[in-house]
């Protein structure tokens, strides 16, 4: 099946690396002008010639931190200033940021929260009015298998997430009569960025493929998912051939999750 996004304007945030910038890449090649977010403008710049080098239509990197509410105006206005619109949120910001219950502080909480649920809360909402007026719009919030069954421990992640998760589900019932389809995706293990930086930290004489391998062990499927493959599914779900799925959180994790 050829997927194609010919006239779509993704905004990707989180962008500049593993599953953002594999996401980017995969819109950029189906046919969507694509505006990826990030911190760091080192990182966006480093970025932008993976994209560009498959790209059908334009790309931009705009430089926010997407826990600062003025930060996400400031780059909603520069990305309708410079690609006239956007169809398609991907809200994929975050980190993963556990610890036992009487260790997080409440500046923990906020910390988290503002990442992961108000910035997609505050992206959203202003894309939100333009995708019912055209009646066509899409939003995909990435979350983890957590969401579904946080552990022990888990906090607050995958508390952040699951509300996330509740936010898809609302969001989802609301846009339906406009054609604005909302689900979300959950992460299992999948190479990205998080894992090089796991790895770095880790030290010692594990290689990063040796590391890669030994967290796919638990799998059922026996490896780590990749970056591209939760594009791929990304991109179907942004496009016209995804049009009757919305309100879902699919788990993509090579059967990991306990729950469907």
């Amino acid at each position: 099946m050829e997927i194609k996004l010919d006239g779509r304007t993704a905004v990707i945030t989180g962008g500049s690396k593993g599953l953002g910038l594999a996401m980017a890449i995969r819109f950029a090649a189906s046919g969507a002008d694509v505006a990826i977010l990030a911190r760091g403008q080192e990182g966006l710049d480093a970025a932008l010639p993976a994209i560009t080098a498959t790209a059908k239509g334009r790309v931009i990197a705009v430089a926010c931190d997407v826990s600062r509410a003025d930060d996400i105006k400031r780059a909603y206005d520069t990305v309708m200033q410079r690609l006239g619109k956007i169809d398609i949120v991907v809200n994929n910001a975050g980190q993963s940021r556990t610890g036992a219950f009487e260790t997080v502080t409440d500046e923990v909480w906020q910390e988290d929260l503002d990442l992961k649920l108000f910035a997609a809360i505050r992206l959203t909402r202003l894309a939100w009015p333009q995708m019912r007026q055209r009646k066509w719009g899409r939003v995909i919030n990435v979350l983890n298998i957590g969401a579904k069954t946080p552990r022990a421990g888990s906090a607050p992640t995958t508390i952040s997430r699951a509300a996330g998760m509740a936010l898809t589900k609302v969001l989802a019932g609301e846009g339906a009569p406009d054609n604005v389809l909302v689900n979300a995706m959950l992460v299992g293990v999948i190479v990205s960025d998080q894992i090089v930086r796991r790895h770095a930290a880790r030290g010692g004489n594990v290689t990063l493929e040796e590391q890669i391998a030994e967290a796919g062990k638990p799998v059922p499927m026996g490896r780590m998912g990749t970056a591209e493959e939760f594009a791929n599914l990304a991109c179907f779900l942004a496009s016209d051939q995804g049009g009757y799925i919305t309100g879902t959180a699919i788990n993509v994790d090579g059967g990991m999750s306990p729950v469907v």
